[in-house]
């Protein structure tokens, strides 16, 4: 297999991980010292905090959607573009597009991941001439 089919592979079952809610190898996909960054801010350092967190996010929140877009590939670091949907204990489901840029080790494993997330609710702020109208809300978290 090749090496960028084999890491869309990876992050394909990183990402079915979620949404089985089932740990289907963290361990064989993360190196041991790995860096996680979510979108909003908080950092997991090493694959057993990373496990960690996948277990019990997974008791609070479900994932609905994971939808890959697109992938890129230079050298040691792949781009994925996503489509994700979550839902957390009662509250309405979210939605947002995002991308995650990866690091690989030269075993194939994952060193460092990143997630960048977009707001799906977009608009055009000169819609109605020069001066920009925005919208009355509060920023999302991402």
């Amino acid at each position: 297999m090749e090496k960028t089919e084999k890491r869309e592979e990876i992050t394909r079952l990183w990402f079915e991980m979620w949404l089985q809610k089932e740990d289907l190898g963290i361990r064989d996909i993360f190196a041991p010292d790995a860096v996680y960054v979510e979108s909003w801010g908080p950092e997991y350092h090493g694959v057993e905090k990373i496990a960690h967190w996948f277990s019990e996010w997974n008791t609070r929140g479900t994932v609905l959607r994971w939808d890959v877009k697109q992938f890129f590939h230079r050298g040691d670091e792949t781009v994925v573009e996503w489509y994700f949907q979550n839902r957390m204990e009662e509250k309405a489901a979210e939605a947002f597009d995002g991308m995650s840029l990866i690091r690989w080790t030269e075993d194939g494993k994952i060193a460092f991941l990143k997630e960048f997330g977009c707001n799906i609710d977009t608009y055009d702020p000169y819609r109605d001439g020069p001066v920009p109208k925005f919208r009355d809300e509060s920023a999302a978290w991402f």
